[in-house]
């Protein structure tokens, strides 16, 4: 069995979705628990690609920036797909997954305050390309490419579960995404994951804003 190791903060953030990937495929891994007296001193930095963390190793495997290694891992395990068209398909919803990260990132860490409401507002037409996709794939009854779940499941999930906590009730306007993220958070190996200490106490971000 592979030996994988995060390194990060003491937060959910950038490396929930992988851990809930490797907590739904039964995997183990470690945690390097990143404070930020030790991050500011800098040396870790330093040794970090981009300057930034998640770090992530296989063995003596390191990668960072957090789709790379969603990707890797969904190589490993097979979840890209079935072929070169679903794998595209699958990239395409990443990176629509990846343009709403962002502008959540951007809420909660700098227009917290004074852009929440009119960010709740948007959130239906924001939503509505992922509904979309559901509704083309068997009727949103599977996940959003394929019969099988893939990365990008496991990315979208958990960024919708953070708008329900922002927003409780804010899946009702896309009935697919709702039962979606039921149905994927009901999965046993990743439901028994995000009931233990090892999730609940993390925040989902750093400055304690959610």
């Amino acid at each position: 069995m592979s030996e994988y190791t995060i390194i990060y903060f003491p937060v959910r953030g950038r490396c929930a979705a992988m851990r809930m990937l490797l907590a739904d495929q039964g995997q183990v891994w470690k945690e390097e628990v990143i404070g930020m007296d030790q991050w500011s001193d800098g040396v870790l930095k330093k040794t970090c690609l981009f300057g930034q963390l998640p770090k992530f190793k296989d063995g003596d495997f390191v990668l960072f920036q957090s789709n790379a290694i969603l990707r890797y891992l969904a190589r490993k395990h097979d979840l890209y797909g079935k072929g070169d068209k679903e794998g595209a398909q699958i990239d395409m919803a990443n990176a629509g997954v990846e343009d709403l990260r962002i502008k959540y990132a951007i809420l909660i860490y700098k227009d917290y305050d004074t852009g929440k409401e009119d960010f709740i507002k948007t959130l239906p037409s924001a939503l509505k390309p992922f509904e979309d996709l559901l509704a083309k794939n068997n009727g949103g009854k599977d996940f959003l490419v394929g019969s099988k779940i893939s990365f990008a499941d496991y990315n979208l999930v958990d960024l919708l579960s953070n708008f329900e906590v922002l927003s409780p009730g804010c899946l009702k306007a896309t009935p697919l995404l709702k039962a979606y993220v039921n149905r994927v958070l009901s999965r046993p190996k990743l439901k028994a994951y995000l009931e233990s200490d090892a999730h609940k106490k993390l925040p989902i971000n750093g400055n304690g804003k959610q």
